[in-house]
């Protein structure tokens, strides 16, 4: 295995990887540099804080939700890459036709179809690359394509920050990233055309046989209970305008700094995942329940800290969750399990959305309490999960 991972330039796998990893650059760099704005584009569309918080929060329930149809989908199908396509094309173009919504309706519609879109193409990307981690590591493999992904994630912001401060509008923030989008959707052909059957990247087997078991739906809830404690930056934006800690202009750069963060953890987590899986996860977890306190009940250092500990938290998410599941994976059906861990993460964050939602107008020590209660539920849940897990398989 050692020795596999150091030749990773000649390795076909390990360039399905990092091709994939250029496509979800470039789709990260769309729709996250279009989220930095969304919220106060629909308010300057009219639209009321009830609107925009509805929208994201029923967004990010449709993004997780959906996975599982879509996974059900390219299972029975057989046709992973066009519904990867049909995901990837909805997810993208949604971003820069913002530019082009007259009311606020109209920008709604638009949100909800990026994140329908993601919800597509999730399951099948994931379930495609599980194919290389028998050669790679499930932990690192989900790493790099993360980082690529984060980086992305971390440029988009930054270059709608750049626009704005050269006094540009949001409409021309959205247009620019027709640019970004077109690339992601070139880098998935030449994908499609260099690994039209991903599958054959496989070494050893990487899935078990039978269904779905007792430690993919611990993983599940365990996961469902963490995303409940993991606030979207809707509602850290709103606290930093409301509380005055930052100026308005400033807060896609803190979105940047956060997800560039998250990089360089899902690096180090990844690698660490590998070589010891429950203890570096069960250490990222404690460190993500570190962000609320800090966000909300401090002033301008300890936020810093805390946008440090949500990018941990998140690269938690993009990362070891998914090597997570990927340890687990029935044979036959990667892609419904992928989307049916996701609907119950999904599940969790609307439930932790409403929740803070509804409480940050209360009380913020209860917000945090509630917030870092969920994540801490989670340990003994993945702890559990774990001894559930079948013995290790015997590499062929």
């Amino acid at each position: 295995m050692a020795r596999s991972r150091l030749s990773v330039g000649s390795s076909p796998a390990f360039t399905f990887v990092l091709t994939m990893g250029v496509v979800n650059l470039f789709g990260d760099m769309t729709y996250e540099g279009g989220g930095a704005i969304n919220g106060q584009f629909m308010a300057s569309l009219g639209a009321s804080a009830a609107v925009v918080s509805i929208t994201a929060g029923l967004g990010e329930f449709l993004g997780y939700a959906l996975r599982s149809v879509s996974g059900y989908i390219a299972d029975r199908t057989g046709r992973y890459w066009l519904v990867t396509f049909v995901g990837y094309a909805i997810n993208l173009l949604a971003v820069p036709a913002m530019a082009l919504a007259g009311n606020w309706q109209v920008a709604a519609l638009l949100i909800l179809a990026e994140r329908i879109g993601r919800a597509i193409r999730k399951p099948t990307v994931e379930a495609m690359l599980s194919y290389t981690t028998g050669k790679h590591g499930k932990g690192w493999v989900y790493a790099v394509n993360t980082a690529l992904d984060e980086t992305g994630a971390t440029l988009g912001p930054l270059i709608i920050a750049l626009v704005l401060l050269l006094h540009g509008d949001y409409r021309t923030g959205y247009a620019l990233l027709l640019t970004s989008s077109v690339l992601a959707l070139g880098a998935l052909t030449v994908a499609r055309i260099n690994f039209p059957v991903p599958s054959r990247l496989e070494e050893g087997r990487t899935a078990e046989a039978g269904g779905l078991s007792r430690s993919y739906c611990l993983y599940m809830v365990a996961a469902a209970c963490f995303a409940a404690g993991l606030m979207s930056y809707e509602l850290v934006a709103y606290h930093l305008v409301t509380a005055k800690i930052v100026a308005e202009n400033w807060i896609p750069v803190f979105l940047a700094f956060s997800t560039g963060c998250g990089v360089i953890a899902s690096l180090v987590l990844g690698k660490l995942y590998d070589r010891a899986p429950l203890p570096t996860l069960l250490v990222a977890v404690l460190l993500s329940s570190l962000f609320s306190p800090l966000a909300f009940l401090g002033g301008f250092p300890a936020l810093l800290a805390a946008m440090v500990f949500w990018g941990i938290g998140y690269a938690t998410q993009d990362t070891l969750f998914k090597a997570v599941v990927a340890s687990v994976l029935p044979e036959g059906k990667r892609n419904l399990a992928f989307g049916l861990f996701y609907t119950g993460y999904g599940a969790g964050w609307l439930i932790g959305s409403v929740a803070t939602g509804l409480l940050y107008d209360q009380s913020r020590v209860a917000l945090v309490a509630f917030a870092v209660a969920a994540q801490l539920i989670s340990l003994p849940l993945f702890v559990i999960a774990k001894r559930q897990e079948p013995s290790p398989r015997q590499e062929a």
